[in-house]
């Protein structure tokens, strides 16, 4: 399903290259892990997103910074996530990233720890209100004299939206596609 379709990259000078994890979980049906960023946080304060954060010099790849930061924001082992593919790379429109989200799924009982420095708590969102139409909408919104989709998906009085939900959609429409 991911490996078999092209890939947007993204490699424009000015840009600060991240990555995410955007995880699947099997509580009696899949679920999508999210973290809830705390108010302290410089970027995207209490803001729903995957977890992952900026590549660091010393991270090998993408892939090695996503699962570095899901370690250190909610304590997720690397061993315990098993990598399935890569989605497009994610422009912000806010700030000036571009985010690698990989694709994964957790394939052994963790507990989750989130550091409450930038991680408030964890979120499992089952796939199904996820595909949900009543759960998303679309709003248009101008930036730059252009006028772009946001897209918003509202679970459990909490909302995902920014890159978070673009990258969220690009999955969901992946998985609606597939045969």
């Amino acid at each position: 399903m991911l490996a078999d379709r092209p890939r947007r990259v993204v490699e424009r000078e000015g840009l600060i290259p991240a990555a995410v994890l955007l995880l699947l979980v099997d509580r009696a049906g899949p679920h999508i892990l999210f973290a809830k960023r705390t108010e302290s946080v410089l970027h995207h304060k209490g803001q729903i997103s995957f977890p992952g954060g900026i590549v660091e010099t010393w991270d090998g790849s993408r892939l090695e910074t996503a699962l570095r930061e899901a370690h250190e924001e909610i304590g997720l082992p690397a061993e315990a996530v098993e990598v399935i593919g890569t989605l497009d790379d994610t422009e912000t429109r806010a700030t000036r990233f571009v985010i690698t989200p990989f694709v994964g799924l957790v394939r052994q009982p963790v507990r989750y720890t989130p550091d409450g420095r930038e991680i408030e708590r964890v979120l499992e969102v089952p796939l199904a209100a996820l595909l949900d139409p009543a759960n998303f909408r679309v709003e248009m919104t101008e930036r730059d004299g252009h006028t772009q989709p946001v897209f918003f998906y509202d679970y459990g009085g909490e909302t995902i939206w920014g890159a978070t939900a673009r990258i969220l959609k690009q999955f969901l429409d992946v998985l609606k596609e597939a045969p």
